[in-house]
């Protein structure tokens, strides 16, 4: 089905829109199945169904922009590499400390990770009290 017909409000995408969408879905779709989440539990996340996701990930309906911060958190990944945003040149030298730490915890399993995510919350959960 075309995205124009989806619903009412829905505009015909233009060329580069459906180029960018195709992508998006396709990115969405290798973060996913690299992370171990199935379109199921990602639909769950978003408040979706499965054939939305399919949709999503195959570049047949747009995302809605609310969608790429809660997508971008269940695929472990910031929004500008969701979205293919180029990377900013990286500054000469060492990467600060805290930049290492955070790609080496990227390489730990997901429950070491969410151990690690769980403590930082807690900490600046005291803090911003």
């Amino acid at each position: 089905m075309d995205v124009s017909t989806a619903h009412p409000n829905h505009v015909a995408l233009s060329k580069e829109e459906r180029a960018f969408f195709a992508q998006l879905g396709s990115r969405i779709a290798k973060l996913r199945k690299e992370q171990g989440v199935t379109q199921v539990q990602l639909a769950e996340r978003l408040g979706v169904s499965q054939q939305t996701i399919t949709a999503y990930e195959v570049g047949r309906r747009r995302i809605q922009v609310s969608a790429l911060p809660v997508i971008a958190q269940a695929l472990g990944v910031g929004v500008e590499e969701l979205v293919g945003a180029p990377k900013a040149p990286r500054k000469r030298g060492p990467a600060p400390k805290l930049q290492q730490q955070l790609e080496q915890l990227s390489r730990l399993p997901k429950a070491q990770q969410r151990l690690v995510s769980q403590l930082i919350d807690t900490v600046l959960q005291q803090h911003a009290g």
